[in-house]
């Protein structure tokens, strides 16, 4: 019986799908990535905003119309859009024979046997029981980095945001099953640990009555076989002196912060729910480079919030030369039912949105690749990601590039290197948010 996984989404998602396939496995199940073999399909599903909403329903579509021209005999829904929207999936889309719901991960072997059954159920929990973790996982990331999802939901209630009504309130996985999944991880082969939540910065009140993020980080660090360690979502409101303390001396953490803003106008912000001022960010952002001068950090904005202003606009353009992020992404602002901010007023256009985020990436084109051209010189390490294809070129990531979101340097040598190496390699230029580079054992 094999099974192929189609994972949409952000990488906490990712990781749900990592730990399916992992208890999967362990019933015998065999898995592909070629749809003509598959007889079980799994949708592992994202709703965030409205583009992930509209790709996981054109994906169910799709794997649908598969059971009748492929050997697909079922199609599974699972994740944010099959809690979110379980009734409308079995009414519009009937080719879905099961729904498994964020909480409800760990039936997935259920939902398979009974669904080949020719049973069709929806299987729900709770959304704020104890989330799954500890469990095996196969990791489909390459084997050198994976995921540590340290905790589950979110309690913030940002105006725009529909996380907590499908992932629950914030619950921290307990301290001593995320080190023994960490200590797995790395026996297998990962170097490089990027620890993802939907806030990592308040991890530990729930459980512990106070934050314990940076606790974790030391005892994540006398893990053998850890190279680097990553972190992301941490929201600049919780960012505190002792977790930068922990980064600037722990020398397997990478400097570099994911630290999500949103919006620079004092105005907007508030509208949004976030709980932060420009002033505020601006001087935790000082504080950073002041402790961390090599800190790279990334943030995300969103741009055509409800009631957002052309002089809101130019504060955020303002903000950025100010700060001169060295990571920087730009999204659409996408109304989403059952949220407070798709109920008000001031909704702006499309077509308004679209050039206030042209306008934002375009001054961040222009900072990033004058950053990118400053490294020329530098000696660095870097994780090799691949080769290209009939090329003595490789792909490698610094620590101040995230799988998937940032930059890469492709490396000319003629030496053998496998995904996962960490080379010494010397910057000899720029190629807009990349850069170019030689192994330092190659400069001669």
């Amino acid at each position: 019986m094999k099974i192929m996984m189609v994972s949409l989404g952000c990488d906490k998602n990712l990781v749900d799908t990592e730990m399916m396939l992992g208890m999967l496995s362990e019933q015998g199940y065999t898995f592909t990535d070629d749809e003509t073999e598959a007889e079980v399909m799994i949708v592992n599903t994202c709703c965030f905003i409205g583009d992930a909403k509209e790709e996981s329903i054109n994906t169910l579509i799709e794997m649908g119309a598969l059971k009748q021209t492929a050997c697909v005999r079922v199609l599974i829904a699972a994740g944010c859009l099959a809690q979110r929207y379980a009734a409308e999936i079995r009414k519009e889309i009937p080719e879905v024979d099961a729904i498994v719901g964020t909480s409800a991960v760990d039936e997935i072997v259920r939902a398979v046997e009974e669904t080949l059954c020719g049973e069709q159920r929806t299987y729900m929990k709770e959304l704020d029981l104890k989330p799954a973790a500890g469990k095996k996982r196969i990791v489909t990331t390459g084997g050198h980095y994976a995921y540590l999802k340290i905790a589950e939901g979110c309690d913030k209630r940002c105006s725009y945001c529909i996380i907590p009504k499908v992932r629950g309130s914030y619950r921290s996985v307990p301290m001593e099953i995320l080190l023994e999944e960490a200590r797995v991880l790395a026996g297998g082969g990962v170097k490089e640990l990027i620890l993802v939540a939907q806030e990592t910065t308040l991890y530990g009140r729930d459980l512990y009555g106070e934050k314990k993020l940076p606790e974790l980080l030391q005892k994540l660090c006398e893990i053998p076989g850890l190279h680097w360690i990553r972190l992301l979502y941490c929201y600049p409101e919780e960012i505190t002196e002792e977790l930068i303390d922990v980064m600037r001396t722990e020398k397997k953490i990478c400097h570099y912060l994911d630290m999500p803003i949103q919006h620079a106008s004092d105005v907007v912000l508030k509208r949004m729910g976030r709980r932060t001022t420009r002033a505020e960010i601006t001087e935790r952002i000082r504080r950073m480079r002041e402790q961390i001068p090599d800190i790279c950090i990334r943030t995300t904005l969103i741009t055509g919030f409800p009631g957002e202003t052309k002089e809101n606009h130019e504060e955020m353009l303002d903000f950025i030369r100010e700060n001169s992020f060295d990571r920087l992404g730009a999204f659409l602002y996408s109304p989403e039912e059952g949220t407070a901010a798709a109920e008000m007023p001031g909704q702006i256009p499309k077509k308004i949105k679209k050039k206030r985020r042209d306008e934002i990436m375009l001054l961040q084109q222009e900072l990033a690749f004058q950053k990118a051209a400053a490294f020329c010189g530098h000696v660095m390490d870097a994780m090799i990601e691949g080769k290209l294809v009939d090329e003595d070129c490789y792909v490698a990531r610094t620590y101040r590039d995230a799988p998937s979101v940032d930059g890469y340097v492709f490396l000319s040598t003629d030496r053998e290197l496998v995904s996962g190496d960490i080379v010494s390699v010397r910057i000899t230029g720029a190629h807009e948010y990349d850069l170019l580079g030689e192994l330092e054992d190659d400069c001669g």
